[in-house]
């Protein structure tokens, strides 16, 4: 808090230099456009001074870095002690081929992996499906059963590194190949660390690749809760999605808003299945985008670590401190990439990277520059990869804790997003919580709002975006580009012809349906889900079942 003599004796000079530099200045110089404003709406002071922060208590709303309310960050010593995951998002055609894009970005310094499925795995359908024809290794790679993860991961322990997978309504059943695939390697469950998507949510709010209605869903995400608490006990259970929200349309203050919301109702679920808030809460963690405007993301990022900390301590009384901390990881910002000049999104991703370093993230993802094109180029992946390592080794960011912290600004607007963030989710609890919300497409319909008027403003050349609306040149077409052969899906379809040919198909038959009782009853479905995958049914198969006795979801009409 500030003295407030020494608050007016500062009001007083700014009014005074306001009246008689800027009004001077002002009538020379005009400034460059009639309104400043930050991507979430609200307006951008020319100038911010201890005033603009005066109710600030630096205890209770900053702390020290690794204490509540974290918004300086969830460990003590931050990158002084480690750096974060350098964990690049990669993954095409078949096993065999991400298998060897994994390799290569370890070998160039990678600490992490991050696992991309093509569509068909995303939705729960083989590779054989009618409706997987055309997709089959396009946006991602191909799994169809254990086989295929087994290829994935060879020659990879997977008690070395951390792997992070993409993946949502099958997700249950991607972590029960990924145990069994370090079975086989002789790693136990509990050495395993990680990731898993599994946010359905965000599926309905802005992705679409679901499969089942509202409650199975949420009883399988509790259900990985509950089996990792218990047998994987370093695994993220969870990472909460604002990413897909934020390339959906929406502002900083609701990709912020929206996020917490939805792990509001994961919590709930979990308590409701009988499970203690400490017992999973501590590996619940978020997923978050990171876009141009440098100063307003790194505010995103301090202000949902102080609100998530303060919804589990206050509304569900979560005594462990790791319960309480927001850890999340970043991925710059896709719809921020242009076709047009590709080399320029080199430098925005580069600007995304440091929001996120400076914001206190504990992994990242960063985007190349041909991703508004095609799938990245091994030398495209490289010159991300590189980004990263020159913001850590080169730029000096990391190597004090939080250094922007006590910026007039971003103080400011670090206020700002958590004041609009928490109306927004009070909103959503009048409503009955983000599932009831998203029945009722009002998150959606907010993000198209503000999808829509960021669009008018770039077509009306009111936000510029460089190379697209200005600064346009001649462009040939662009050259060297990955693609994908169509040839995958036939080869696909080739393993899985010859996988029903040589396993145990009574042992196959067995497993599904048990898992199918334990489907129509309330039982934990993980053990069954890992049984079935170690028989090598398929993705498909086990989908099948599910769907079969939970039905698929149906996506609400917008009025």
């Amino acid at each position: 808090m500030y003295n407030k003599e020494k608050l007016d004796a500062q009001k007083a000079e700014r009014e005074n230099w306001e009246k008689n530099k800027i009004a001077k200045t002002l009538a020379k110089r005009p400034e460059r456009k009639a309104e400043f404003t930050s991507t979430s709406g609200f307006e951008v002071k020319r100038l911010y001074a201890p005033e603009d922060i005066a109710d600030l208590d630096y205890n209770e709303d900053l702390s020290y870095p690794g204490e509540f309310p974290y918004t300086r960050g969830v460990q003590p010593t931050m990158y002084r002690g480690k750096l974060w995951t350098m964990r690049q998002y990669a993954g095409f055609a078949t096993a065999e081929e991400s298998n060897k894009r994994y390799k290569y970005l370890l070998e160039q310094g990678q600490t992490g992996l991050s696992v991309a499925f093509d569509l068909p795995t995303q939705i729960g359908y083989d590779s054989d499906h009618p409706l997987s024809e055309g997709e089959v290794g396009k946006v991602g790679v191909a799994i169809d059963s254990l086989k295929d993860m087994e290829i994935l991961f060879d020659g990879i322990p997977l008690d070395k590194v951390s792997t992070s997978m993409t993946i949502n309504a099958p997700a249950s059943v991607l972590l029960a190949m990924y145990i069994a695939v370090a079975e086989k390697q002789g790693v136990t469950p509990d050495k395993l660390s990680g990731t898993i998507q599994n946010d359905i949510l965000k599926e309905y709010i802005a992705r679409g690749t679901y499969i089942f209605p509202t409650e199975p869903s949420m009883r399988l995400i509790t259900n990985i809760f509950e089996y990792c608490a218990k047998h994987v006990p370093k695994w993220n259970t969870i990472s909460i999605s604002g990413y897909h929200i934020r390339e959906a349309g929406s502002t900083a203050v609701q990709e912020v808003a929206f996020t917490l919301a939805d792990g509001i109702a994961y919590v709930e679920a979990a308590i409701k299945a009988g499970l203690d808030v400490d017992e999973f809460a501590p590996r619940l963690s978020f997923f978050f985008n990171a876009h141009n405007d440098l100063l307003e993301e790194v505010a995103k990022f301090r202000a949902a670590r102080r609100l998530w900390a303060k919804i589990m301590k206050e509304r569900f009384n979560a005594k462990d401190p790791k319960s309480l901390m927001l850890r999340f990881h970043t991925q710059t910002g896709g719809s921020t990439l242009t076709a047009q000049q590709p080399d320029n999104n080199i430098v925005r991703v580069a600007i995304q990277t440091l929001a996120a370093v400076l914001g206190g993230t504990q992994s990242l993802h960063t985007n190349s520059r041909d991703e508004a094109l095609a799938l990245p180029t091994e030398d495209s992946v490289r010159i991300a990869l590189r980004t990263q390592q020159i913001v850590a080794y080169e730029s000096g960011v990391a190597d004090t804790i939080d250094p922007l912290a006590g910026s007039y600004y971003v103080e400011s607007m670090t206020n700002e997003i958590e004041k609009r963030a928490a109306e927004y989710i009070a909103k959503i609890d009048e409503l009955g919580g983000a599932p009831k919300a998203i029945e009722r497409g009002f998150i959606q319909q907010e993000i198209q709002d503000s999808a829509y008027k960021y669009q008018k403003e770039v077509e009306k050349g009111e936000r510029i975006v460089v190379g697209m609306n200005k600064f346009q040149i001649e462009e040939s077409a662009p050259k060297g580009l990955l693609r994908v052969d169509p040839v995958v899906g036939e080869m696909q379809k080739e393993k899985l012809k010859a996988l029903r040919a040589e396993r145990n198909n009574n042992k196959v038959e067995e497993s599904l349906a048990a898992l199918r009782k334990a489907a129509e009853g309330d039982e934990n479905l993980m053990p069954y889900i890992l049984t079935a995958v170690k028989e090598y049914a398929t993705l498909g198969e086990i989908c099948g079942v599910l769907r079969e006795v939970f039905g698929e979801y149906q996506q609400s009409v917008i009025l």
